[in-house]
């Protein structure tokens, strides 16, 4: 079994990935983390506690955290991907529940102790809670089963800019904060999340056998798919679809062996141009800029079995749905 929380800032794909934890039969989701990104923090931490009620577990923890980046100005939140309220415009109704009264960072801190070394996190938006976490306990990094991270992009093109992905621009300073820790930390970024895509016909099986969670997922997805349509963002394929970029990073927790990747010391650019790009030392040269020694190596995916992974997400959610 693994206990896992996920660090999120709901988002249509985070809804996908949420639906996929909470359906797989060896996860157990023991709450939700809030972060700005897709939406502002208020708004994540309302989807997070709808999604949670609507998914069929009401009395899930969710611990809001960070409103802003460490360093930078908040960047705009990106309606045009996932709509004004994050899940496509539908306008599911408020929650009835609340958050806990702890932040993320602290609710993360508070369950890493209590798993005793079990506890993996999935980070599916900017990385703020875990750098201001790693703040209060230094010690942290030791005490997690694994980090497993959706962002970055090592070859392949960015989303946000042509070198990184909205995730790490969102806050690199946290991401290069992240990243230089000693965690056992695995990035799951563009350069295989763009290369899984959920085709409208995925979709519909969703819809047609998987419950209020497919319906849910197909009626979130309709302004998401659109937007990767209006853009190519998913193109080479006859249908519509869209990247299935978060859930991916939940698949690798179960199913680690369909993923290949490199491994080395990982910096995240700050500023200028460069912002959000991770770069990573994979032949362990040694370099005239010292800035990637002294770090500790992080795992970083860069090709999958994308069939595999793909069915494992539908057949997951199909055969084991909550409601």
């Amino acid at each position: 079994m693994y206990p896992i929380i996920i660090d999120t800032d709901p988002g249509v794909d985070d809804a996908m990935a949420i639906a996929f934890a909470l359906a797989h039969p060896e996860i157990e989701l023991v709450g939700l983390t809030t972060v700005f990104g897709n939406v502002p923090v208020a708004r994540a931490t309302r989807n997070a506690l709808a999604l949670a009620e609507r998914f069929g577990v009401p009395g899930l923890p969710v611990a809001q955290g960070a409103k802003f980046p460490l360093v930078q100005s908040p960047l705009p939140h990106p309606e045009f991907v996932h709509g004004a309220d994050g899940l496509g415009n539908v306008n599911y109704d408020p929650p009835t529940a609340q958050a806990v009264a702890q932040s993320a960072a602290e609710f993360i801190i508070e369950q890493a102790n209590r798993l005793n070394g079990e506890l993996t996190v999935v980070a599916i938006g900017p990385l703020t809670n875990l750098a201001l976490a790693l703040k209060l306990d230094p010690e942290l990094p030791g005490k997690l089963r694994s980090l497993v991270i959706m962002g970055g992009t090592v070859d392949e093109p960015g989303n946000v800019s042509p070198v990184a992905e909205a995730n790490f621009l969102s806050d690199p300073h946290a991401a290069d904060v992240v990243l230089g820790a000693d965690w056992p930390v695995v990035v799951v970024g563009l350069d295989v999340t763009h290369k899984i895509i959920l085709t409208d016909s995925n979709l519909m099986q969703l819809r047609d056998k998987a419950g209020e969670t497919g319906k849910l997922l197909w009626d979130a997805s309709r302004f998401y798919v659109n937007y990767y349509s209006n853009t190519g963002a998913a193109s080479g394929h006859d249908e519509a679809g869209c990247c299935m970029h978060d859930a991916a990073a939940v698949a690798y927790v179960v199913a680690p062996e369909l993923f290949t990747c490199i491994s080395g010391p990982a910096r995240v650019i700050s500023e200028g141009v460069g912002a959000g790009q991770l770069t990573i030392n994979r032949k362990g040269y040694t370099y005239l800029l010292k800035h990637w020694e002294e770090r500790p190596a992080a795992k970083v995916c860069m090709d999958l079995e994308v069939e595999k992974v793909r069915s494992l997400f539908l057949d997951t959610i199909i055969q084991h749905k909550v409601r």
